[in-house]
């Protein structure tokens, strides 16, 4: 700039002192008109130089101030990317804690886990030698009462009448000791139940995702192993009880005069006897497969989970595709699905539903009949049921389970999941809304849920 300017008087001066020379020069001399017209061409020469040093100087100008302003945005985007990364250094370091504490958690499980098996050894045993005594006993008395049967014609002496007593009374006591045992060992089973499923989905946990979220609840896998046995032992006190005689659903567990909504044991055809929750209403009654309520179970369960059942048949529980299965099979049966949201407000669909057994996947086909709620299912049928571990959706890009979280019949992914996973209100999280439980007709909006219940009941 200095240059210019330097320049620029330069050529003022030159156009200043021209016409003085050239007077003189006139005067002096003869004109030279050559001469005259090389010197201005010379002052063109400058002023152009002189514009085209004034536009390059106002172009660097700009440069230089557009240079600074991105200058500024780079030092801006800079800043943000360093709390940004300073954020995620402290959900990390979150993280490794709550690893660490999972870590702790499944060893001191583990070491009680063992510790409650060699209790229930233990008891095993007791309870064996227990019985043993107690066929002792029982020869005992009954090589008494022959004795008793021999000499009913003659006056029974006085220590034999006092032994007999006290035979008696030590049998009683075996008993009551016996009950108190077998009602330890249902609790020592349902503890290890527990502790098994808590193991197993620490585990599951830790390998498959460490960066997942930790606070999930988890709950008994499979509490139907001791009700059955509590229903067969006091149905069958001395005789074992003819499994044929258990109703084939819930609607003949109505039928032999049930009344009350509750847990019983049934037995379909051509399957062994396994409990059911009964929805039991004056019309009839329906099997529930599926509820949620609380968040207390975790859905987010693998293949053999799904097929086999898990959770709480009196809370959170999902029945098993091999049970539904087994029921479906009988004849014609309906779906009911019955949905509460957050704002209390209720609704339900009802479809014809038949299922395919294990060899295809459990193949769900559906029919709407009826229901205040917007149809999410209907492009669902035929649809073979998927889980995080074995993927049977549409989507080929992914897995449904996975992605979205529990066991349910993707189609490609969105319309609707009862077994995602439970959160309380809407969340602002967009990939914890997809992995909830939704139900998205079409391309409607998302009905978030705090209760779901699917149930079948014999078609009429």
């Amino acid at each position: 700039m200095k240059v210019a300017s330097l320049m620029i008087l330069g050529s003022l001066c030159a156009i200043n002192v021209a016409p003085q020379t050239v007077t003189e020069v006139s005067v002096l001399n003869s004109p030279q008109p050559m001469e005259a017209r090389s010197r201005f061409a010379m002052l063109d020469d400058v002023r152009l130089l002189a514009n085209g040093l004034l536009q390059l100087g106002q172009s660097l100008r700009e440069f230089v101030h557009k240079t600074k302003g991105q200058i500024n945005d780079i030092f801006q985007k800079l800043n943000i990317f360093d709390r940004s990364f300073y954020q995620l250094s402290v959900v990390t370091s979150e993280i490794k804690e709550e690893e660490e504490k999972l870590k702790e958690t499944t060893t001191f499980l583990k070491t009680n886990n063992e510790e409650i098996r060699n209790l229930s050894l233990e008891i095993n045993s007791k309870i064996n030698s227990i019985l043993q005594e107690r066929s002792n006993l029982q020869s005992k008395v009954g090589s008494l009462e022959e004795k008793l049967k021999d000499l009913s014609q003659s006056m029974m002496p006085l220590e034999q009448l006092q032994e007999i007593t006290t035979l008696k009374d030590v049998i009683d006591s075996q008993e009551k000791t016996i009950k108190d045992l077998l009602m330890s060992v249902r609790e020592q089973h349902e503890q290890l139940n527990s502790q098994k499923i808590k193991i197993k989905s620490l585990e599951e946990k830790l390998n498959y995702d460490p960066f997942q979220e930790t606070a999930e609840k988890t709950s008994d896998s499979s509490p139907e192993a001791p009700e059955l046995l509590e229903y067969l032992t006091s149905n069958s006190t001395e005789s074992t009880m003819d499994t044929n005689d258990f109703p084939t659903d819930c609607s003949e567990v109505f039928n032999r005069g049930q009344r009350n909504s509750g847990v019983y044991p049934i037995k379909p055809n051509q399957s062994e006897p396994f409990n059911v929750y009964c929805d039991i209403s004056s019309d009839g009654a329906a099997t529930v497969i599926q509820r949620r309520v609380d968040g207390s179970v975790d859905f987010d369960q693998n293949w053999d989970k799904y097929e086999l059942g898990f959770g709480n048949l009196e809370k959170e529980f999902w029945l098993g595709l091999a049970k539904i299965y087994s029921i479906a099979r009988q004849g014609d049966y309906i779906l009911n699905i019955q949905l509460e949201d957050w704002k209390e407000e209720k609704r339900s669909i009802e479809y014809l539903f038949t299922l395919d057994g294990p060899t295809s996947h459990y193949t769900i086909h559906l029919t709407h009949l009826s229901g205040n709620l917007p149809d999410a299912m209907s492009n669902h049928t035929g649809m073979m049921f998927s889980t995080k571990d074995k993927d049977n959706d549409n989507h080929e890009d992914s897995n449904c389970a996975r992605n979205y979280s529990g066991g349910w019949w993707f189609n490609a992914c969105g319309d609707t999941n009862l077994n995602g996973r439970y959160t309380c209100m809407r969340s602002r999280s967009r990939s914890l809304r997809r992995k909830g439980i939704y139900w998205r007709p079409g391309r409607g909006s998302t009905y978030t849920l705090k209760f779901t219940k699917i149930s079948i009941r014999r078609s009429s």
